[in-house]
């Protein structure tokens, strides 16, 4: 089977959507011969930051000197970004052979989704690696989550907001019962949630499992560099007070001043880890690894002319976050925002948080079919901004958007990307293939959640 085949029929199995549950997942893995019991793992779930956290601390178990293998989800440009064994991805050839080895295995009556396929190959690859430590982020939730199978040394909740209330409820406290499903009895919790109605549903599932319970401003605390906001242009500076460990001055990788609360919960886990004496983390592999952390499409900053900022932005409060992120970084240039948003999102609140830092706007739509309309954003633009302090333009792709925005805003000016992870992805590719010098032809990159 080529790389091309593989891909094809994975992509194949989004027919069978999404299904919440572990029984088809355990069956898969007892079928590999339980990979998942071969390497010592922390899971992450939440609303948000999930990914640059998995980023911080694999960044930091990578440095110091542990095999270490990072799933996350989605993938922005290409599947093998999912897996990545030592901050690279997993070949081709790797990819073709986990999906073959899952593939084989009995799975029971119910045929897999992509996700479950996915999930088994991730550690199916990390055993073959002999990786010491897998970071592992859940897909939807937590507790009914294919990844929620394992035995990690340390769970970690960044925080809860209203999402994908079909699947996890209509409350925060519903939704913080699923993701709080991740807590595993007399196993340490590092939770970044503010609100008491979801921090006190989390409080008592660690209180019946008998699991310490670590909370962000409770049991251990940053202070913000007091020049405020991001430094050298992306970068944040914080110092951490935890329970013994004091760090002074640490830097992040990752833009925004948000990714201090991030790199927080990621020291706060590595301090628990090493008291526990888990996984050695010296300070300098804290500092190199909030230092050198890599999580592209999130308020990612291109060093082009004109800049450009490419935010996934696909939730209500990431895209309060890039507001807030842009208002200190554009300095007052005028700004070109390319939106586009998926229909299960809140189209009113999101524009509010995107339109009001834009001088021009393009709307435009990804690939999935998920995708709202470029002329339903636009509409919906008019009505909430009906005298139009904007000028405005639709289009029907991505990389098409990508390409007028670069074309119609001045040097100094600011391009921002957002309102979704797929369409920072096709941004993503599209910059490639300009930077690679290849003709512009018809969009063929596949997506899937």
């Amino acid at each position: 089977m080529t790389y091309e085949e593989c891909l094809n029929e994975m992509y194949g199995l989004r027919r069978f959507g999404i299904k919440l549950g572990l029984d088809v997942i355990e069956r898969m893995l007892a079928g590999l011969n339980n990979p998942h019991h071969r390497f010592s793992c922390i899971h992450i779930a939440g609303t948000n930051g999930k990914g640059s956290i998995a980023s911080y601390l694999a960044a930091m178990l990578t440095d110091a000197g542990y095999q270490t293998g990072l799933y996350t989800s989605p993938h922005l440009v290409r599947f093998n970004e999912r897996i990545a064994i030592n901050g690279a991805d997993i070949s081709d050839d790797d990819v073709v052979n986990a999906y073959l080895a899952v593939k084989a295995v009995h799975h029971g009556d119910r045929e897999p989704t992509f996700f479950e396929y996915t999930t088994a190959m991730a550690l199916y690859a990390f055993a073959k690696a002999g990786v010491r430590w897998a970071v592992i982020e859940t897909g939807m939730g937590g507790r009914l989550d294919a990844t929620n199978i394992l035995a990690p040394e340390i769970s970690v909740i960044s925080n809860i907001s209203m999402e994908h209330s079909f699947y996890l409820g209509n409350t925060l406290a519903d939704i913080a019962f699923e993701k709080g499903g991740i807590i595993k009895p007399d196993t340490p919790v590092v939770t970044g949630v503010r609100q008491k109605s979801a921090t006190d549903v989390l409080r008592r599932i660690a209180a019946e499992r008998n699991a310490p319970f670590f909370r962000l401003g409770e049991h251990f605390r940053i202070r913000r560099n007091q020049a405020g906001g991001p430094v050298s242009g992306t970068s944040t500076v914080f110092s951490y007070y935890g329970g013994n460990l004091r760090l002074k001055n640490l830097h992040t990788s990752l833009a925004g001043s948000h990714q201090a609360d991030n790199a927080a919960l990621s020291v706060a886990a590595a301090e628990i880890l090493s008291e526990k004496g888990c996984a050695l983390l010296p300070e300098s592999s804290i500092r190199a690894g909030l230092a050198g952390a890599v999580w592209p499409g999130r308020l990612e900053v291109l060093p082009t002319r004109p800049e450009v900022i490419i935010d996934g932005a696909h939730n209500l409060e990431a895209a309060r976050r890039l507001n807030t992120f842009l208002r200190d970084y554009s300095a007052g240039r005028p700004v070109t925002m390319v939106i586009g948003i998926l229909d299960d999102k809140p189209l009113a609140a999101m524009l509010r948080c995107f339109l009001p830092l834009a001088g021009h706007v393009i709307f435009t739509q990804p690939l999935i079919d998920r995708r709202l309309p470029a002329e339903k954003l636009y509409e919906a633009a008019l009505r909430l901004f009906p005298d139009r302090p904007f000028s405005t333009e639709i289009t029907g792709s991505v990389p098409e958007a990508v390409r007028r925005a670069m074309e119609s805003a001045q040097p100094d000016h600011l391009v921002c990307i957002a309102g979704s992870l797929y369409v920072a992805g096709e941004a993503r590719h599209e910059f490639e293939r300009m930077a690679s010098g290849e003709p512009a032809g018809r969009r063929t990159m596949p997506f899937i959640s």
